[in-house]
């Protein structure tokens, strides 16, 4: 049930009757007319820009139309007021019946009310962490976690076929550095001084593999060249790295469908044929590119250069994608990743790149959009740093890991349930101060304890209600007369959550998931600002003493409010509180 696209519904069929009657002109375009909350909550339920955006089109004045569109709307039995402000907004108050028609909603859908058939099963890549495998995740990696998991499920919850999909970067340099960094820890665990030389990796996390290459290896391997060991090494570590990165992302609930190996583009043809692609398309050519401005691009090189016509598809500059001397670049694996993605049919795909990998965004764009012959979109989301601190002072590094902050480390500190909706209240681009102290602290600053504290005490009202012998399932709560709900209070929670459907659409339709967590918070405003009430006016409290009937009313109310909680909150993959400790 989502009132408001019923209610636009009706402005769009009584806009079409407006056309029948001559009163609007024919060939409108109706697709921007919407219908949402007003800004301010006094002007009414809903409001509707109809008039505004049809009146330039129509050569008409707005408030004519929206005039004429009121007349109509209120000879609807949903319609109780219509009301014409300014220069033509139109706002709308609803029946009392339909508010309390989002309950009966709320109790009968369950864990599906609000969820969306909007992506019609259309199939959505979603590939996010893709860190290295040359080390733990670290806590910039865990917000790109939690946000791409958030992100699919939100998808999933919207209507679309999701596939979370990791990028494991075992093609490049970076392996060989594992493999002679690993080799150093392997001399160790043999007994031997480890010689960490400057650009190898120092932290203490490849102590275990060292000890592991000896019960495997025994000391064999002792002063060996590289080329006996090299290559044995780079798939034993990055092996053994793959495994802890996918505790890391276990112990945060996170867990990919796919985890797909960048070597595998090597010697597969895979690069060639996606370069063959974008060759048939006249889009690949030899050149020498001026140097980049400003930042750095590693994959320039003041030579004649296999390049891509990225320009023609939106990007600044055309980028090389083999060097002078045969190799690839960076950026042509890239495309070749991308160009199995578009051939495995998705119809949607979308990255989560560091804030780091901006410059990356127009040319990966570019790509795409040549492979699918600008048939599949991609968006790229930037998730920006997160700064930690602790009772407000920046949290120290972790010595295991050399040089960072490691994801395990803040679920270790704080629990997944914490880190995750704390990443998620603010959006991906903005930076986000993380304080281990004040994320643990018991008070509405707090999101995290203001939506968890809201579902304790509903659960609590529950139990309490169940041991004075009233019914409190969910169908006979369905059947309450929910007439008995017409205090301000508790219209203001019963409209909040007639908004979850609506922001479900808006959130996935903008691959925003902190829109989820920013509801959250203030739907439990709500709800904590009708128990306070209560405090003060027995007739809002939700167990009313000898009065079943209207405690059940008021009981299902508040469970709609549990339900939109738990569902809100399985999305960004929290476990809602029953009770707090």
């Amino acid at each position: 049930m989502n009132l408001f696209t019923d209610i636009r519904a009706l402005v769009i069929e009584n806009l079409t009757e407006m056309q029948a009657e001559g009163a609007l002109p024919e060939g409108l375009d109706f697709a921007n007319v919407t219908v949402e909350p007003p800004r301010d909550a006094a002007h009414g339920d809903m409001a509707t820009n109809a008039a505004m955006v049809l009146a330039k089109p129509a050569k008409l004045k707005p408030r004519d139309i929206a005039e004429g569109l009121a007349a109509k709307l209120i000879t609807d039995a949903r319609i109780e007021l219509a009301d014409v402000a300014g220069p033509g907004f139109l706002n709308l108050r609803l029946a009392a019946d339909l508010w309390q028609g989002v309950i009966g909603a709320a109790l009968k859908e369950g864990a599906d009310f609000g969820r969306s058939d909007m992506g019609q099963g259309r199939r959505v890549n979603v590939e996010f962490v893709s860190a290295n495998p040359t080390g733990p995740l670290h806590v910039g990696h865990t917000r790109g976690a939690v946000f791409g998991d958030a992100l699919a499920s939100l998808l999933d919850f919207a209507g679309h076929q999701v596939t979370r999909e990791y990028y494991v970067n075992d093609g490049g340099g970076q392996v060989d550095v594992l493999a002679r960094s690993a080799y150093e820890r392997y001399r160790e665990a043999n007994g031997l001084e480890p010689q960490i030389a400057e650009g190898l990796y120092p932290g203490d996390y490849l102590v275990p593999i060292g000890e592991a290459l000896k019960a495997k290896y025994g000391d064999s391997l002792i002063d060996q060249p590289e080329s006996v060991w090299l290559q044995d090494l780079r798939l034993f570590s990055t092996e053994s790295m793959m495994d802890m990165i996918r505790a890391d992302l276990a112990s945060l609930g996170v867990v990919m469908d796919l985890f797909y190996s960048e070597k595998s583009l090597y010697g597969s043809g895979k690069i060639e044929s996606a370069l063959e692609d974008l060759s048939s398309k006249g889009l690949i050519y030899e050149g020498t590119l001026p140097p980049p401005k400003g930042k750095a691009d590693e994959d320039w090189e003041p030579r004649v250069q296999t390049l891509f016509k990225s320009t023609e598809h939106g990007d600044d500059v055309d980028r090389p994608v083999k060097k002078s001397d045969g190799g690839w670049t960076y950026f042509a694996p890239d495309i070749a990743y991308h160009f199995d993605k578009v051939e495995r049919g998705f119809d949607e795909l979308i990255d989560v790149f560091g804030a780091d990998h901006g410059g990356y965004v127009k040319r990966m764009k570019a790509a795409v959009s040549a492979l699918s012959d600008g048939k599949v979109p991609l968006d790229i989301k930037l998730c920006q740093l997160v700064r930690l601190f602790k009772d407000g002072q920046p949290f120290k590094m972790s010595k295991r890991a050399g040089n960072f902050v490691t994801l395990r480390e803040v679920v270790d500190l704080v629990g997944p349930d914490v880190t995750r909706f704390v990443m998620l209240t603010r959006k991906n681009d903005a930076p986000l101060d993380f304080d281990f102290s004040k994320v643990l602290e018991q008070s509405k600053d707090n999101p995290v304890f203001y939506v968890q504290y809201a579902s304790a005490r509903i659960h609590s009202v529950m139990r309490k209600a169940t041991d004075a012998g009233i019914a409190v399932d969910d169908a006979t709560l369905a059947d309450a007369d929910l007439a008995k709900l017409d205090h301000e209070a508790e219209l203001a929670v019963i409209k909040k959550l007639s908004e979850w459907p609506r922001l479900i659409e808006i959130a996935a339709r903008t691959n925003e998931p902190h829109r989820v967590a920013f509801y959250l918070y203030e739907l439990a405003a709500e709800f904590h600002a009708l128990w306070n009430r209560g405090n003060d006016l027995t007739e809002l409290r939700f167990l009313q003493e000898g009065d079943s009937a209207t405690s059940q009313a008021k009981i299902a109310l508040i469970r709609s409010v549990s339900i939109v909680i738990s569902a809100g909150l399985g999305i960004l993959g929290v476990t809602p509180a029953e009770e707090m400790r």
